[in-house]
């Protein structure tokens, strides 16, 4: 029985091919084939093969934004480091912040278009984010004094106490823990920043680039600002029901707004003949960078996922604590190596403690 089916199928098969040839008024070949089936195969392998092409293409692009994210990242934190250096410019961190939340707002801004696409922008009133903005704007301003009295080296190292300080607020007010195991490397991690910062701030005689005492007391408020901002994100994602991105575009434009409104009564902006034309071309650069690490960061958390951009934060660390040693000034004790290398260990035993206890 099976085998007249079968025979009765292929017969019936070829009747509809020679109809196809013989009389005109029947489909056309190609089409009687295509429903016979004879093209399925075909039509697989070019799909599968266009799939695999796409995930190259993918990959491809995941590369580059990721090379982009970490070249952009590398460079704004020298830029800004020239600049606030700068006299011209020492005593300008309002306005230097209030800058740079304006490019995020526009970047953020031109995402969200649909020509984009990148995301829906949310609109919230300002006022119901006005604890973020602050924090905000103060860990911000904080960083950027922290920039310029201190070191690259200790100024990117003091920024890992973030993580600690963090994981001690979540702590002190949502009662929320983190593994014992995770215990061990925030100490060595405390440890290996608080040698740097002791070894750092010593005078030398081979140059100027040290960390000042004001450098370390800006460094450690900025950690404890931005881990209460850190906190404040996290809870304001759930109370708005927003993504980081929508968050961000409402909290960049009111942030420079309201930095905007206070640099009349802080600052006294210096007169642009006396600024050399090379300054001017570092803060333009520092905005780009800034736009580019912007999109950069959300293209690799969209495309796979935060634990790779940690792993990118990690592998930046390192990339500009290794550029600070060769590019400073400043006599590189061995002790500060000592506490560099525990920093770093610290900060990779606790990332994978962590990373390992999410899965």
């Amino acid at each position: 029985m099976v085998g007249a089916e079968s025979d009765w199928k292929e017969e019936e098969r070829k009747e509809l091919l020679d109809s196809g040839v013989d009389s005109p008024a029947s489909p056309p070949l190609e089409d009687v084939k295509l429903e016979l089936g004879y093209y399925a195969a075909d039509e697989e392998q070019r799909a599968d093969g266009v799939a695999q092409e796409d995930k190259k293409a993918g990959r491809a692009r995941l590369l580059v934004w990721m090379t982009i994210n970490i070249i952009a990242t590398v460079a704004i934190v020298f830029t800004n480091k020239s600049i606030l250096s700068n006299a011209s410019f020492r005593h300008s961190q309002v306005s230097f912040a209030a800058y740079h939340f304006t490019i995020t707002g526009l970047t953020l801004w031109l995402a969200s278009r649909p020509f984009c696409g990148w995301f829906e922008p949310k609109h919230v009133s300002p006022h119901r984010i006005l604890h973020l903005v602050a924090a905000m704007c103060i860990q911000v301003i904080f960083q950027n004094l922290a920039l310029a009295y201190s070191s690259v080296i200790f100024h990117q190292l003091a920024r890992l106490l973030l993580t600690p300080a963090t994981a001690l607020l979540n702590y002190t007010l949502f009662q929320s823990s983190i593994p014992k195991a995770a215990f061990l490397p925030l100490v060595l991690l405390c440890t290996g920043v608080g040698i740097v910062s002791y070894f750092d701030s010593h005078p030398s005689a081979h140059g100027n680039d040290t960390t000042t005492p004001e450098g370390i007391f800006f460094a450690l408020s900025g950690v404890c600002a931005s881990a209460l901002y850190t906190v404040l994100v996290g809870r304001y994602h759930k109370k708005l029901e927003m993504s980081s991105m929508q968050l961000l575009l409402n909290q960049a434009p009111a942030s420079a707004a309201v930095l905007l409104c206070v640099v009349p009564w802080m600052e006294t902006f210096p007169e642009v003949s006396s600024v050399p034309g090379s300054l001017w071309i570092s803060i333009l650069a520092s905005g780009i960078f800034a736009c580019l690490v912007n999109l950069s960061q959300f293209y690799i958390i969209d495309a796979a996922g935060p634990v790779t951009s940690t792993v990118i934060g990690q592998l930046k660390t390192c990339i500009i604590v290794g550029l600070g040693w060769v590019l400073s000034d400043h006599e590189i004790l061995r002790q500060s190596i000592a506490g560099i290398l525990m920093a770093l260990a610290g900060m990779s035993l606790y990332m994978k403690i962590m990373l390992g206890h999410q899965k």
